[in-house]
């Protein structure tokens, strides 16, 4: 008898430059000494959490980012949302090219969104009351004044194994990244 092959939660990332990684990454760190939470990488969800076999997830991946250029991201502002993962993030705008590259990718996963795309860049992942979101919200603009009018290129996807359990963050990592074609 043929033993299935186990399976695990993965995500695609768009990752902004590294400097502009490092700049969010300052401002997440602010962040969390204040407010807790894991630690995480500055991404940009492309594909949300699904449930593959590693090898059709690296598979996968690899269709995905053949097909797909680099493109641009631009903030729209800071936001706080209703649950863990959404805690204070960037709320992007929604562009042509970056609801595409979320289509593209998802296609290829065959990942369905129940929501319309709603491109973000988490800050802070945690469970807190309204008034600490806005507490938090207020920090981010302390922090960095001009962090609401980014814009930067999104030139790499990785493939990260996110197990949306652990909210600790402790098993997530990365599996592979790849270097989209210039525009």
């Amino acid at each position: 008898m043929e033993v299935a092959e186990s399976t695990n939660v993965y995500s695609v990332w768009a990752i902004p430059p590294d400097e502009v990684g490092a700049r969010l990454r300052k401002l997440m760190d602010g962040l969390s000494s204040d407010f807790g939470g894991p630690h995480f990488q500055p991404h940009v969800t492309v594909v949300g959490a699904i449930s593959l076999t590693a090898d059709g997830a690296m598979e996968k991946f690899r269709s995905a980012c053949e097909g797909l250029r680099a493109y641009n991201c631009t903030v729209d502002r800071v936001v706080t949302g209703s649950f863990f993962y959404q805690c204070v993030y960037l709320l992007l705008h929604p562009t042509p090219e970056v609801a595409e590259a979320s289509a593209h990718c998802c296609s290829h996963f065959g990942y369905k969104n129940s929501t319309p795309y709603m491109p973000h860049l988490s800050l802070l992942y945690g469970d807190l009351t309204d008034d600490e979101k806005k507490k938090a919200q207020e920090k981010v603009n302390i922090l960095d004044e001009s962090i609401g009018k980014l814009s930067f290129p999104i030139t790499r996807l990785a493939l990260w194994k996110t197990d949306t359990e652990d909210k600790t963050l402790k098993s997530w990592e990365k599996l592979a990244e790849c270097n989209l074609s210039p525009n």
